[in-house]
């Protein structure tokens, strides 16, 4: 006789599901939290939109109970006399530099009851409370101190009031962090030159084992010769930023691209030569087309050829001589995977 199977429930999984189903819609701007990142390449593909994390719906529901975590620790701090002025304090420097700082503060912190903070609250595992405890923020979080570190310079405050709590036993861990001018400005700065950069940065490490890039969502492209999967304005080699923040198409003169469009792109985009794998000849067969090198063929990407989205899904094929005569033979043809 077959043995009984174990007792299955779909409803955890469809929950998981539900959350990963969710339009995944990247950040416009370049976020403060992302400016203590090691990487500069990361920093400048996530910006870009060319690379982005992928989480399980677990991980999106840990996220959201960490975010839902805020009321719960301001409610805490309220308590004991903390004064808090506003939540979720917007800075902005420019370049597309900008971040929200978790809260303000006006007074009633008890080592300097007069002094104003801005407030970082975090969430952690016992595994990273612990280092944390052991180590300080700075040390064991240098990315969490950074991003306070910028909201500090953006607000004009000069002390941070950095709030953990560790989602295994509630404990909290509480620390006062001062400005350094310095090293705001150093961030603030890095995420400037990255914003507007055309090119691509050199990555931390061109090992593919090495620990930080190994379970990094850019190691396809990085170490494994992979185009970039998103077709957007960001991945366009025709879109432009611009030190006020917004993104100019060089292909139509428009200057000031709509967030909502940037998310789609238009059938005139051309992948960007440094989110591919492949070798260019610039400006052929016209000045707003690429031609590629795949798999020794010419490519040639524009509207004048294969758009970027046949080419991300299969290069093989747009590198195919049976598939070119196909497109001559019939342009409105697509190739799909």
């Amino acid at each position: 006789m077959a043995p009984i199977p174990p007792p299955k429930n779909d409803i955890v999984l469809l929950i998981d599901k539900a959350h990963e189903d969710k339009p995944d819609r990247p950040r416009p701007h370049l976020g403060a939290s992302m400016l203590g990142h090691a990487c500069d390449r990361w920093i400048w593909l996530s910006f870009r939109w060319a690379a982005r994390e992928k989480f399980s719906g677990r991980m999106l529901r840990l996220f959201r109970r960490g975010h839902a975590e805020e009321a719960t620790i301001m409610k805490d701090l309220a308590m004991t006399g903390i004064d808090f002025s506003k939540r979720q304090a917007n800075v902005s420097f420019g370049s597309h530099v900008s971040g929200s700082a978790d809260a303000i503060i006006e007074g009633g912190v008890p080592e300097a009851p007069q002094t104003r903070h801005i407030a970082e609250f975090k969430t952690h595992n016992k595994k990273s409370f612990d280092t944390l405890e052991k180590e300080g923020v700075l040390k064991a979080k240098p990315e969490h101190w950074g991003q306070m570190q910028i909201y500090m310079a953006g607000t004009f405050i000069e002390r941070a009031l950095y709030v953990a709590v560790c989602k295994d036993d509630d404990r909290y861990y509480i620390e006062r962090v001062k400005y350094d001018k310095e090293a705001a400005e150093k961030l603030i700065a890095r995420g400037k030159r990255l914003a507007l950069s055309d090119e691509m940065p050199p990555p931390i490490s061109t090992d593919p084992t090495w620990y930080q890039c190994r379970f990094c969502p850019a190691h396809a492209m990085c170490h494994e010769k992979q185009p970039t999967q998103y077709v957007n304005c960001r991945t366009c080699a025709h879109s432009t930023p611009k030190e006020d923040s917004t993104w100019k198409c060089e292909r139509f003169d428009a200057e000031g691209i709509p967030f909502e469009y940037q998310l789609k792109g238009c059938d005139a985009h051309v992948l960007h030569p440094d989110m591919v794998p492949w070798s260019a000849k610039l400006g052929e067969p016209d000045e707003w087309s690429l031609t590629y090198i795949i798999n020794g063929k010419l490519v040639v990407n524009g509207k004048t050829g294969f758009a970027s989205t046949e080419i991300v899904v299969n290069p093989e094929g747009c590198a195919s001589s049976v598939v070119s005569e196909i497109k001559r033979l019939w342009p409105d043809a697509k190739v799909v995977k």
